[in-house]
């Protein structure tokens, strides 16, 4: 399946648990030339707190804790497999029980409204330690000769956001990689290279934690909305386009909480051997 671009195989082991090394496994599956071919390995397995867990495993193996884009494509498929009966549906992540709501045409699910919780702003929870300062905004981070104004936010998972004039003269290819691991991030962090076009719009592109440049990420533009908003630079309702579409992002004044709205697709479906 895919969100905007960004694929996943995802296996339904909610059945039964399987005793599998995901960690070799996403290897061997997201292999483009002599695998599958995906982003990211993703295996629902069945939840004691929700109505199922997703983890979700880069196409380095590295596990994420969360992943805007996979969790629609998981609240599509167990919802059109009538695996759930109800449009809300929890869904536990190593960042916590998160709820997507799928927006139905008759039994087609066409988009899938998922509330991402509250922002987390302060330097360890991210984690980073580019500053000591309680919020990291437009704070200066040098990689090799090149000094990048940063803002960092997590949405369960880490957030490097930099705003530039022209986003598709960016090198994501060169400057990605370096920000991603970068000493500053003992977990290391996701990437976005951010154009703003108005207010209520910006372009971004991004380069993901474990996974590399990929054509779109939910948690990515989740947090580009929360930094927007942070440096007087957006509204809280955005749309962020990306490579492989747009998304819509609100970040509600009233619970604090970020809802994140966009589709999710089927590619195909088949037994891995």
């Amino acid at each position: 399946m895919h969100g905007l671009g960004n694929d996943f195989v995802i296996i339904d082991s909610l059945e039964e648990e399987r005793n599998m090394d995901y960690f070799r496994l996403a290897l061997k599956v997201c292999n483009r030339n002599f695998g599958v071919g995906a982003d990211g390995l993703v295996v629902l397995l069945p939840s004691k707190a929700a109505d199922l867990t997703m983890r979700i495993f880069n196409s380095d193996g590295s596990e994420a804790e969360m992943c805007g884009n996979a969790i629609r494509c998981a609240a599509k498929y167990v919802y059109e497999n009538k695996l759930v009966s109800y449009k809300r549906i929890k869904i536990s992540t190593l960042s916590g029980v998160v709820i997507p709501e799928v927006i139905t045409n008759g039994e087609h699910v066409e988009f899938v409204k998922v509330n991402m919780g509250e922002p987390r702003l302060r330097a360890e929870q991210i984690p980073t330690t580019i500053t000591d300062k309680e919020m990291i905004l437009g704070e200066t981070l040098k990689v090799e000769d090149q000094e990048f104004k940063v803002t960092c936010v997590s949405m369960g998972n880490p957030h490097c956001i930099i705003y530039v004039d022209n986003v598709g003269s960016i090198p994501l290819e060169l400057w990605g990689p370096m920000i991603e691991k970068s000493t500053v991030f003992p977990a290391h962090t996701n990437v976005e290279f951010v154009e703003i076009l108005g207010p209520g719009e910006v372009k971004m592109r991004v380069w993901e934690r474990g996974a590399g440049a990929t054509m779109a990420c939910g948690t990515g533009a989740s947090a580009v909305a929360v930094a927007g908003v942070l440096n007087g630079l957006g509204n809280r309702d955005l749309r962020v386009n990306l490579p492989g579409g747009a998304l819509d992002i609100s970040w509600d004044k009233g619970d604090n909480c970020v809802y994140m709205t966009g589709p999710a697709e089927y590619v195909f479906k088949g037994t891995l051997l």
